[in-house]
């Protein structure tokens, strides 16, 4: 049987996890906010969805972050190339819609 106050600090990390994780999902939905907004712009004056130069420098930027926040770099940077990914995609999907470019590099 666990001591109540093992159950007890149990709880709170745990609810400490559920209130990053809300507050993740809405700086992630701000992002794609921004990044939704970058998409109609580029569309509009027929930029490209992807910018590689971009890309190299955040995640370059991100994986410093992570280091002085002692986070795994390498998941960082997982986590950033995974977000550029659907950020492209949604790029191409507004391009398409106002038949602008579509190509994925420059």
């Amino acid at each position: 049987m666990v001591d109540q106050a093992v159950k007890e600090q149990l709880s709170s990390y745990r609810q400490s996890i559920d209130n990053i994780d809300a507050a993740l999902v809405h700086i992630l939905a701000e992002r794609f906010r921004c990044t939704k907004a970058v998409g109609m712009l580029k569309a509009k004056y027929d930029l490209p969805p992807a910018d590689p130069a971009r890309e190299e420098y955040q995640i370059a930027r991100l994986r410093r972050l992570a280091q002085d926040a002692h986070l795994d770099p390498d998941f960082a940077e997982k986590f950033l190339n995974f977000i550029i990914t659907e950020v492209i995609r949604h790029h191409e999907a507004i391009a398409a819609e106002h038949g602008g470019a579509t190509e994925k590099t420059v």
